[in-house]
């Protein structure tokens, strides 16, 4: 275990490492560098390995399911393997070319990948009907330009493939210009087709823009699902009731030291912990922890802060905002008696912001 604890400690985060070990590939590939400098990159991209190699060997030893861990195992792998034998077997200086396994490191821990894997699964079948759609287009414009051009210009339009690339760069609006029509019916096409891939395009852009939005939406909905449920005060609730405190109330993470609300300050929201203790300057200070709730006071009479909060440890809050109460209370009439019944009870005690 001390070993493994070590291996961690000693693997820096991938893109600090990824960054100059890349900058180093590129910079050997300039011709006439000096032998010293070219060593010193050398040497540089070996203490790269070195820690990747670390790093391997401690995501290999790392208990847990090996299933979950895939992905980093094989990254880990690569980066060290290949590179490995490319200076084992190419006899050139091309071996650190191979180093740019490493463009795979900083993708190792990424979270966005598996999103946009969801995002491409759920949205596959608009996505391969726009796709679809892209090659209908290309093929008839490709066609078409032949058609239209093949006389004039039969270097460049002279058979469908080679009318396809005109096709490819028109419908992409990047306009290479090293094929242009130059018939008057040829030009017509290329602006009717420039306007057809914008269209295009939007589509997939649309597709999987709603494919993230709704992706990260219901990943919200989930975390704040959970985080509703912890709290002691909700759990008796019905379903339908938690789905409109998850609509209703803000995740807030806050870190060890930091303060939430200061005495004197407009009560715009209340809080309910979560995860951590929070403390309550007080004249008898007060420490809070999962399932309580502060602030409740503020939201309900619109009076400033009475008390400063801080957090204790580093802390997850679930925020409630004054219009947010507002709406819960008409929803939620039991929500809203419990809150004010608790706060009738914290009057006479001491503060709580």
């Amino acid at each position: 275990m001390s070993v493994l604890r070590s291996l961690r400690i000693y693997a820096p985060p991938n893109a600090v490492l990824a960054a100059p070990g890349l900058l180093a590939v590129a910079a050997l590939t300039i011709p006439d560098m000096s032998e010293r400098s070219r060593l010193a990159l050398v040497a540089l991209l070996a203490v790269i390995w070195g820690a990747y190699l670390l790093q391997m060997a401690a995501t290999l030893l790392r208990a847990g399911d090996v299933r979950n861990r895939t992905p980093a195992i094989a990254i880990d792998v690569l980066a060290v393997l290949v590179p490995l034998t490319a200076f084992l077997l190419v006899r050139t200086p091309d071996w650190s070319l191979y180093c740019a396994v490493w463009l795979l490191k900083p993708l190792r821990d990424s979270t966005f990948f598996p999103v946009l894997g969801r995002v491409l699964a759920n949205e596959a079948r608009n996505l391969i009907g726009v796709t679809t759609l892209f090659g209908v287009v290309l093929f008839a414009v490709a066609l078409a330009g032949y058609v239209i051009e093949r006389d004039i210009q039969p270097e460049k339009f002279g058979s469908i493939p080679q009318a396809m690339w005109w096709a490819v760069v028109t419908l992409s609006t990047t306009g290479y210009g090293d094929a242009i029509p130059q018939s008057f019916a040829g030009r017509v096409l290329a602006g009717a087709v420039m306007m057809s891939g914008i269209g295009i395009f939007a589509l997939w852009a649309g597709i999987l823009a709603t494919g993230f939005y709704q992706e990260v939406r219901r990943g919200d909905f989930v975390r704040n699902w959970q985080l509703v449920a912890a709290v002691p005060l909700f759990q008796k609730l019905g379903p339908a009731v938690l789905v409109e405190i998850v609509r209703a109330l803000r995740p807030r993470a806050v870190p060890a030291g930091a303060v939430i609300c200061r005495i004197g300050e407009p009560g715009d929201q209340m809080f309910f912990v979560v995860e951590g203790r929070v403390s309550v300057a007080t004249p008898n200070p007060v420490e809070l922890g999962p399932g309580a709730f502060f602030g409740e006071m503020a939201l309900i009479s619109g009076e400033p802060r009475m008390a400063t909060v801080s957090a204790a440890t580093a802390v997850s809050l679930l925020s409630l905002h004054s219009a947010d109460f507002q709406m819960l209370c008409s929803s939620s009439p039991e929500i809203a008696e419990i809150i004010r019944k608790t706060a009738l009870e914290r009057r006479g005690a001491a503060p709580t912001a």
